[in-house]
């Protein structure tokens, strides 16, 4: 399998590795990558897709996540994460996100994550808002043979 690359992802957004990410063994522990995942996904929904998360009738609740790892990252490095939408539905979402260094063109990891949108109030999920379904769209590889 290749590694997936900058290509294959619409949309980067910088961050800051932590002191704290690093673990026992020198480099930023797995669990981390699924907060990586998170931040690039709702940084997305809130600027592009315009999710109010304090206060908005709707909320993405995490389903499902994965992710698979093909080189180690330590802090202080800068990295990258890489976001597209593999699969949109009337009320989830599957997001392929992958951590790059800065300017490299291969994935240090790659994984998915998947939303499904919820009424808050009463706790059940609901179709996509208008908004949210446009911005989603504009970064859809759906129907693509993108990896």
């Amino acid at each position: 399998m290749s590694l997936p690359t900058r290509a294959d992802y619409r949309v980067f957004y910088p961050i800051t590795t932590r002191w704290s990410d690093n673990d026992l063994y020198g480099h930023v522990n797995n669990v981390v990558y699924y907060a990586y995942f998170d931040s690039a996904a709702n940084r997305y929904l809130i600027e592009e897709g315009g999710l109010d998360i304090q206060a908005g009738e709707i909320v993405g609740f995490v389903v499902s996540s994965g992710c698979e790892y093909h080189a180690p990252i330590a802090y202080p490095e800068r990295i990258e994460a890489g976001l597209r939408v593999e699969k949109l539905g009337n009320s989830s979402v599957r997001y392929g996100i992958a951590i790059f260094r800065e300017g490299r063109a291969e994935a240090v990891a790659h994984g998915h994550f998947v939303h499904v949108f919820v009424e808050r109030a009463a706790n059940r999920s609901v179709a996509i808002p208008d908004r949210l379904r446009q911005a989603l769209a504009a970064i859809s590889v759906q129907g693509s043979t993108g990896s």
